[in-house]
């Protein structure tokens, strides 16, 4: 990985809500939007939208399941080296 893709992947997961939305992540197989949203006490659009800006660097992975849309980390090294860092400090 280039140090601009590096940079990129880092101001798209360091935003405090999207650390959050992460957390929830790591601790879940896969989970809906309005679960995430139930569970940090924000809007399902406020969480819908972070986790599009997530999808796009592919920081997350949606899932449809019917009329709900779900999400999960994708195994990648980028994604386990940001949950090991992150729930360190959590």
């Amino acid at each position: 990985m280039h140090l601009n893709e590096l940079a990129k992947l880092l101001r798209t997961a360091g935003d405090e809500s999207r650390l959050k939305i992460l957390c929830v992540l790591f601790g879940k197989r896969k989970i809906c939007v309005s679960e995430i949203a139930v569970s940090l006490k924000m809007s399902v659009a406020i969480v819908s939208h972070h986790l599009q800006v997530m999808s796009r660097e592919g920081l997350v992975v949606s899932v449809r399941e019917g009329k709900r849309i779900c999400y999960a980390l994708p195994d990648k090294p980028f994604v386990r080296d940001l949950k090991r860092f992150v729930c360190k400090y959590r």
